[in-house]
């Protein structure tokens, strides 16, 4: 028999989630879970919802329980949820509470993993407790930072008997990696909820699990560092800017052609205003791919021009950005090579050579070190620390996913304002 597929309704507006159920469950979703930010959003009233409109599933509530087992598994139960999730992290007290509360209205308890160290053991004595079900949870945060949780999966599969449920980040590639490790029920989120096509999503992943295959997909993967260029493909600086909340631009220092996109490892000179020489040194110090960033105090004369653009050309440098003035536009434009700058001015300065390479800049308040990647595009440059570069580049390319899903329903007959409920989302004063 087949490993069940539970959809994770991730939302924080019922409408939204329920529109996408509508479309996802007939595809072959077996149990669907009232996700924890839906729940906290908009309280029971969720499950039921879902159990209203989807009276034969297996309805999940995740409550993440950690205290006061009783009165919220009873209220859940109450609510229509068969299944409800506790903590591994809570006391013993709390789970047997929690499996007793259950016991007495038909529902079943699943006692989630998440942020427990020693899981295999905490999932043993969840087992002897009473627990229905095991999860084994990558968060989400976790996730972004490029874990997974299939090592994690092996260990408590081979602790206990009972069906073992998995969570974080899968999707058409990755059930199958799942399926091998033992799981018996496979939850997805993402790679439904945030898909253009929800429907079409839902059946090819339910087609990998039946089939237990790995089938390709764009979207909905996290990536480690030595991926970390797929992900700066394909993602926005406005996207970057979005997953650091809203930060990491250097603020007018627009590219100076039109469309534009490069990204690369920064290499940094701090020169004085108008000496070309530290910029000019900088390309031969530079790798391929590398963007060199310049700060030259933000005016001119300029450091950067065609000529220096043809060597950075021959030594595939991917882009310049310069807190500075640059010159010979028109040429670099023909070129078609990447530069980013301050001012644009035909007066050049002379090569006194004052300056460091590789050194730490700070220049409109955000701090730039050697090794940071710098992303380009028609919006300007935004710097991601190396330290965050996976984290970023991560939920970078979740904004982008969540993007992608709001289009499609704004474009179906809706702004917005409307799709996000915005108006009810408005801080409170």
């Amino acid at each position: 028999m087949s490993p069940a597929l539970q959809l994770a309704l991730d939302f924080v507006n019922l409408k939204r989630a329920l529109k996408i159920a509508e479309k996802a469950v007939p595809r072959g979703v077996d149990r669907i879970e009232a996700g924890t930010p839906l729940i906290k959003s908009e309280g029971l009233d969720v499950v039921r919802a879902l159990r209203r409109k989807f009276p034969n599933k297996t309805i999940v509530a995740d409550m993440k329980i950690m205290d006061a087992g009783r009165i919220e598994v009873e209220s859940a139960a109450k609510s229509g949820a068969n299944v409800i999730t506790v903590l591994g992290a809570a006391s013993d007290a709390t789970l047997r509470e929690s499996v007793e509360a259950a016991a007495n209205y038909g529902a079943k308890i699943e006692v989630d993993l998440v942020g427990v160290k020693n899981a295999p053991r905490r999932a043993a004595e969840a087992e002897k407790i009473g627990a229905d079900f095991i999860g084994v949870h990558c968060a989400i945060d976790e996730q972004m930072e490029g874990k997974d949780s299939f090592k994690r999966l092996t260990d408590v599969v081979n602790a206990v008997k009972i069906p073992v449920v998995v969570a974080g980040g899968l999707n058409s590639e990755t059930v199958r990696k799942a399926i091998a490790c033992g799981a018996s029920i496979l939850v997805v989120g993402g790679a439904i909820i945030k898909a253009s096509d929800p429907a079409k999503a839902t059946s090819r992943i339910k087609t990998a699990i039946t089939r237990k295959k790995s089938l390709k997909t764009k979207f909905f993967k996290r990536v480690s560092e030595k991926n970390i260029c797929d992900i700066f493909r394909k993602v926005s600086t406005a996207n970057l800017s979005d997953a650091m909340h809203r930060s990491g631009e250097l603020k007018n220092i627009p590219p100076v052609h039109k469309p534009v996109k490069a990204f690369g490892r920064v290499i940094t000179v701090r020169t004085y205003p108008g000496d070309w020489a530290k910029p000019v040194e900088a390309v031969d110090r530079a790798n391929p791919g590398d963007v060199i960033v310049i700060d030259a105090g933000g005016v001119g004369p300029a450091v950067w021009g065609e000529l220096t653009t043809h060597g950075a050309i021959q030594k595939k440098i991917a882009a310049v950005i310069i807190n500075g003035a640059v010159r010979d536009t028109d040429e670099i434009k023909k070129l078609k090579f990447p530069v980013c700058a301050r001012l644009i001015t035909p007066t050049a300065g002379e090569p006194k050579g004052f300056g460091e390479i590789n050194v730490p800049l700070t220049v409109d308040g955000v701090k730039i070190h050697p090794g940071d990647w710098a992303v380009i595009d028609s919006d300007g440059a935004v710097i991601v620390p190396d330290k965050k570069a996976v984290e970023i580049a991560n939920r970078s390319m979740s904004v982008l996913e969540a993007e992608n899903r709001l289009r499609k329903e704004i474009d179906a007959g809706s702004t917005l304002a409307g799709v996000t409920e915005l108006l009810r989302w408005e801080k409170v004063r």
